[in-house]
């Protein structure tokens, strides 16, 4: 309210303003209580809505797809909203929306979202059974409008993503994916534990804070891929948290109390990359005086966990390929053949299909690797992650640094929320322990932090301009070519271009155009 007077205070902006502060001391409590808390209003407020709507229009029986409509739009409008019915189907309706209820600071608190999603979902629930809300554009996230789409049709929606709602069940999606993050957690530390035995602690034991879409999608991904015995690739940017979920994967998976050997293949010179991961014999060159047992026999019956696989030798990739394919290796400069059983979860911030193109990284060992691949999202995608790494990290340097802060000022909150963060989780790390180091008291209210300049930010739109676009043509082209089974000249038609340009964008974005022919 600082640029407000006394004069614009409503009784709608009060409820706004109460519910944004309310969010903010609830993210100091742990970070739980926020999401329980939004959760809880809209499930009660959902109730309340929908009985003053039937007493104000006299429905008792339960409420048609027009009368759902005309409730979930008339509540959202009369708080500040301009929410518009999209499209309606029997089985799904669509509202849009260019004004958020919360105004402009909802995008300090995107968690807010789910109160909307809480609300639609379990009002169409009561009334026709089941329902599945997907948030798919959101004011809160920078999208510039908000798209919601309710599903009632729980065979339509079933491969669809959102938060699922039954009448008995409110919030079923999300009771699962936290009893999924329990047991990745619960599972991670456990060998953390049997580890911190044998060794001194040096680290905090690992943790996975995964609040967003995204990263729920990693952790269902995760349970899915752990048991088997596929080589994984996890790409994403610096900083995001690869090797905390290899470790996931080794956690969830029959080799959990078997070795899990983290490698930077980038941190090791070219001259010693083939002895550190296959070992070398006795004499094999100078300055080898003994046998050397390298990685993968280090990793028997375990996970291998090569970091910066691009960075690997041609001479290092042949080998590596064959221990994949034959399971069999021979150390540098013996002639023994040894059996080896390793699991590899390779990772990259490099887009390897490029190095691909560019002969710097071999072709069938980029298939050999990348059976399953991961895609982190980097931090600037994941809002709804934000309050609750800060919360994790603070504690942790708190503790680390015996010091009493507990948590960050509001101030502190929007500034993090408004910074992009290139460098990821590890530079809010960094960003963070500098800052507590010179904070006192409970709160830390100064943070070290210097934005980019906005001459770069102009530098950067065009090319951010070129690569949205160039994902939506993607998408329309994937879309069109299931609808119409490959059928180029009637995508070529619909498009507005020549076919031979629809093979060019084919070929352009590595579509098969064979996948698409002949489906029903």
């Amino acid at each position: 309210m600082n640029n407000s007077s006394l004069s614009d205070l409503s009784p709608i902006f009060f409820l706004q303003t109460f519910i944004l502060e309310l969010m903010h001391a609830s993210e100091q409590q742990g970070q739980k209580h926020c999401e329980q808390l939004i959760e809880h209003i809209a499930r009660t407020a959902g109730c309340f809505f929908e009985e003053t709507y039937r007493e104000e229009t006299h429905k008792t029986e339960l409420l048609d797809k027009g009368s759902y409509t005309e409730l979930i739009l008339g509540l959202k409008n009369n708080i500040g909203g301009k929410f518009s019915l999209a499209s309606s189907t029997q089985d799904c309706l669509t509202v849009v929306n260019t004004c958020c209820p919360f105004g402009d600071r909802v995008t300090n608190f995107p968690e807010l979202c789910r109160m909307t999603s809480s609300v639609f979902g379990g009002i169409a629930a009561r009334n026709f059974g089941y329902a599945k809300v997907e948030i798919k554009k959101s004011i809160a996230r920078h999208d510039g409008v908000c798209e919601v789409c309710v599903c009632t049709n729980p065979n339509m929606a079933k491969d669809r993503p959102g938060m699922e709602y039954t009448d008995t069940t409110p919030v079923k999606e999300k009771q699962d994916i936290n009893e999924l993050h329990s047991r990745i957690e619960e599972s991670m530390q456990q060998i953390w534990r049997q580890q911190s035995k044998q060794q001194v602690k040096k680290h905090q034991p690992p943790a996975i804070i995964a609040k967003s879409p995204t990263m729920q999608k990693i952790l269902q991904s995760i349970e899915v891929i752990a048991p088997t015995t596929a080589t994984v690739l996890i790409q994403g940017q610096t900083g995001v948290g690869k090797e905390l979920i290899a470790r996931a994967i080794h956690a969830m998976s029959d080799r959990c109390q078997k070795p899990f050997i983290p490698i930077n293949c980038g941190a090791i010179p070219e001259s010693l990359i083939e002895s550190a991961l296959f070992g070398h014999e006795k004499g094999a060159f100078t300055g080898a005086i003994e046998v050397h047992q390298g990685y993968f026999e280090r990793a028997e019956g375990g996970t291998l966990f090569l970091d910066e696989v691009d960075s690997l030798s041609p001479a290092a990739q042949t080998r590596l390929l064959r221990v994949i394919q034959e399971g069999e290796l021979e150390r540098v400069g013996g002639k023994q053949t040894l059996a080896v059983d390793v699991r590899i979860i390779s990772a990259t911030n490099q887009h390897l299909q490029e190095l691909v193109k560019q002969s710097l990284f071999r072709n069938d060992l980029y298939y050999r690797l990348n059976v399953v691949q991961l895609s982190i999202p980097p931090l600037a995608e994941r809002p709804e992650d934000l309050p609750y790494l800060v919360q994790l990290i603070v504690q942790r340097l708190s503790k680390k640094y015996n010091k009493e802060v507990e948590s960050v000022s509001r101030e502190v909150m929007q500034k993090i929320r408004a910074y992009p963060w290139p460098g990821n989780v590890r530079e809010l790390e960094n960003i963070l322990e500098r800052s507590l180091l010179f904070a006192s008291g409970s709160e830390m209210t100064e943070l070290d932090l210097e934005f980019p300049s906005i001459e770069k930010k102009i530098e950067e739109w065009k090319d951010i301009k070129e690569h949205t676009l160039a994902k939506i043509e993607q998408s329309f082209i994937e879309t069109a070519l299931k609808q119409h089974q490959g059928d180029i000249k009637k995508i070529a038609e619909n498009m507005g271009i020549t076919s031979r340009a629809v093979y060019n964008k084919l070929k352009k974005y590595e579509i098969n155009l064979a996948d698409y022919r002949g489906r029903n």
